[in-house]
């Protein structure tokens, strides 16, 4: 699971983009590097979608899952809490 964090209010409901740039650190050295990388990114409340070709060529999704989203999906599978949101 992932946590998404805020790090401004007037961040948008949804953010689409056709590319990623990417940074890591690594180990070893220290050294950053930084790659844009062709995966389309689709953000919301309920996580992350990063869709590109597999070795084959085909098409391939990773979904991060935020908690919330898991949180929702537990509860519409009678995994929840046992409470009643109507009330």
């Amino acid at each position: 699971m992932i946590s998404i964090t805020n790090l401004n209010d007037n961040l948008p409901e949804l953010i689409i983009a056709d590319s990623v740039m990417i940074e890591v650190i690594d180990k070893i050295t220290g050294q950053v590097y930084r790659r844009e990388l062709p995966l389309e990114y689709k953000e919301t409340d309920n996580g992350i979608i990063l869709v590109g070709e597999n070795a084959h060529g085909s098409r391939s999704e990773i979904v991060f899952l935020s908690c919330e989203a898991m949180n929702r999906m537990k509860d519409i599978m009678g995994k929840g809490p046992d409470e009643h949101h109507c009330d």
